[in-house]
């Protein structure tokens, strides 16, 4: 494929989707049979499967995006960060490390480019479904098994944010983080129900138009959220950060660390003074 610089969005988020599905085998050969987790340091949790499905996606970059930096989650816990410039690529190997170890299925696994900050085309698998998200100018859903090839195009189903019902907000919560600032934000606005998931598949559910706002403040990474915010922007939705302005990318200052963001299927439109 040679260099994403002279690949368009829709055709890299293809190639992001089938190396998610090739990643995907190990991760479930391990998912199988149970993994035990280590903790790094910040505390977090660490598997096999996570070290595996990097390896693998690393491997599969380099052949598809050669001299493309890669900036992934369990690298930099390395201490590993390549130098990097207008354009580089974030993966989460496994997202959703704690859904991973408590078994309910909810992890993903996320690839990214980022092209002068903004996630440009991105890719999202939740294995256990065997639902795979990806978008570059539009966003596609699709069905396919762990370690399949990516299906034909004539089986993507192109996906949309919804309008926010006239009944109130459906609002996602996350399954693994209880938020007293996110409660605070639904608690001013008219939400009719709420749903809780794991990992990012928040961000395909919006894209998809079955929810209508994620609001999470408390601390996330960039490798966490810019799959999702590629294809919900490209859904029809946004991602905003606590100044009301698009999340920006590659803060390598700040350890690739998000302030609280909220995303949208809608975003309201702020009315001019």
């Amino acid at each position: 494929m040679g260099k994403t610089s002279t690949s368009g969005p829709d055709a890299l988020a293809a190639v992001f989707a089938a190396i998610a599905l090739e990643a995907a085998a190990p991760v479930m050969r391990v998912y199988a049979r149970g993994a035990e987790p280590r903790l790094k340091s910040d505390l977090s949790p660490v598997t096999e499967a996570d070290e595996e499905s990097e390896r693998v996606i690393f491997a599969a970059l380099a052949r598809a995006a050669p001299g493309v930096p890669v900036v992934s989650e369990e690298a930099v816990s390395r201490g590993e960060i390549p130098p990097f410039g207008r354009e580089f690529i974030l993966v989460d190997p496994l997202d959703g490390t704690r859904e991973f170890l408590g078994r309910n299925g909810e992890f993903t696994i996320n690839i990214a480019l980022v092209r002068e900050g903004v996630p440009v085309a991105g890719a999202i698998y939740a294995p256990v479904g065997e639902k795979l998200w990806f978008a570059g100018r539009a966003a596609w859903a699709v069905d396919a098994a762990p370690g399949a090839p990516l299906p034909a195009p004539a089986a993507w189903r192109a996906i949309h944010t919804r309008a926010p019902p006239p009944e109130g907000l459906v609002a996602l919560v996350s399954r693994s983080h209880l938020e007293e600032r996110a409660e605070g934000f639904l608690a001013a606005r008219a939400v009719a129900g709420r749903r809780a998931a794991g990992s990012s598949l928040k961000f395909c559910l919006l894209a998809q138009g079955e929810a209508d706002v994620y609001p999470r403040f408390s601390p996330t990474m960039e490798w966490d959220i810019a799959a999702g915010d590629a294809i919900l922007r490209a859904a029809g939705g946004a991602v905003l950060g606590e100044d009301g302005k698009p999340m920006p990318y590659g803060r390598l200052a700040r350890g690739f660390r998000n302030d609280g963001f909220v995303a949208w299927g809608r975003a309201p439109v702020t009315p001019r003074a």
